[in-house]
């Protein structure tokens, strides 16, 4: 009997072919993904292993040096080549699932070692008319794939038989992402309690003195001590005018009495991410300048949330909180105009140069920046969850 997540993967390989027949008005589809390549860190040294998102979502195999084959309506639909068993390399890399247990495990119709796949695929490729691949995810493979796909081009005239035409996958797959099932959506709120909590415990232990990457390592410890399996992203813990560099990950200054720290960091769950923010006082309290500043940002997130409902266009999501902060910052002289004429220029413009909401999993996104002093107060209340 097929577990649960077995289950869910075969159905979204189901609903995946089912939407590409549809789209090529054809049955004899056949799809290739290629998993993630190994990235080097030095010499022989390689970074930890962080699957396509993509391969991920129609697998659930964590693997390098693998690609999938969906053929639907041939006599195995779903074709795993895989690394083979190798005593040596295990000694050194960790356990290869291998070809038997990638059929066990992993609900595979029928499984090859990888060195198979320039022999094995054109089997699949010469029964279908349309080939979908999703490209860039590997050199490599995408190389080896396309001389696959010119090869049945020049033997169709011949043979009858084979590819003829090459359409990249991902449109189809993409949207199907963006709506989430009941069980991504488990791992998501899992993803989301470990990272709270985490975040909860960087406030109680944040105190001036303390160097920015003590807080980041205990939060990074909380997090797989709790069961995550790695961290969404690079941690971000900012004190002082670091806050100001969205990206800042050096995390190596001390904190100091009266600085603000935010941290943006969250947790990772089956490769679904948390992704919170939160911006608080190094010491006890706000200084009154920063008690002001967080309460304006704190409303527009507020009013940011209240305006998320099916339906609803991303930019009237941004302009609500957008409308909070501009009369705000009015009240506290730091704009000066009408309210309707300063959002119509919209002056937040030259600090703002992404959409601050995206995805169906909806990431709010409010800040204010003021330069002088260095201050930002970026999601004070930000929550957010994505699979990257």
């Amino acid at each position: 009997m097929k577990s649960a997540l077995q289950q869910e993967y075969q159905q979204r390989r189901q609903q995946f072919m089912r939407k590409l027949s549809k789209q090529a008005q054809s049955a004899d589809v056949v799809v290739v993904i290629p998993s993630a390549p190994m990235a080097i860190m030095h010499r022989d040294v390689e970074y930890r292993y962080r699957q396509n998102s993509d391969f991920f979502y129609l697998t659930g195999f964590d693997e390098p040096n693998a690609v999938a084959v969906l053929a639907p309506g041939q006599k195995h639909e779903f074709v795993l080549f895989v690394q083979a068993k190798d005593p040596l390399m295990e000694t050194w890399s960790g356990r290869r699932i291998g070809v038997e247990q990638a059929q066990v495990l992993y609900g595979a119709d029928r499984a090859f070692t990888i060195d198979k796949l320039d022999k094995v695929l054109p089997r699949y490729l010469q029964r279908a008319n349309q080939l979908y691949y999703i490209a860039d995810i590997d050199e490599k493979q995408d190389q080896r794939i396309f001389s696959h796909w010119k090869q049945q081009i020049h033997a169709y005239p011949k043979t009858g038989q084979g590819i003829l035409g090459l359409t990249d996958a991902s449109r189809v797959l993409h949207e199907m992402r963006m709506y989430k099932s009941p069980l991504e959506i488990a791992q998501l709120r899992k993803a989301m309690a470990i990272s709270i909590a985490a975040h909860q415990q960087a406030h109680h232990h944040c105190a001036p003195g303390k160097h920015e990457y003590e807080i980041q390592a205990l939060m990074e410890q909380l997090f797989l001590s709790a069961g995550a399996e790695s961290f969404a992203y690079p941690s971000i813990v900012a004190s002082g005018d670091n806050a100001c560099i969205l990206h800042y990950i050096n995390n190596n200054h001390k904190m100091v009495q009266g600085n603000l720290l935010l941290i943006d960091a969250g947790c990772s769950v089956g490769y679904y991410n948390a992704d919170i923010t939160r911006t608080f006082p190094v010491g006890k309290r706000f200084t009154p300048e920063q008690k002001a500043l967080y309460e304006i940002v704190l409303a527009a997130q507020l009013a940011a949330i209240d305006a998320v409902k099916p339906g609803q266009r991303f930019h009237k999501v941004h302009s609500a909180a957008a409308k909070v902060i501009t009369e705000g910052l009015l009240e506290l002289g730091l704009l000066r105009g009408k309210l309707e004429k300063l959002i119509k220029n919209k002056p937040g413009k030259a600090f703002f140069r992404m959409a601050p909401v995206t995805g169906w999993v909806w990431t709010c996104m409010t800040w204010v920046v003021i330069v002088m002093p260095k201050i930002q107060i970026k999601n004070p209340v930000n929550y957010a969850a994505a699979m990257c």
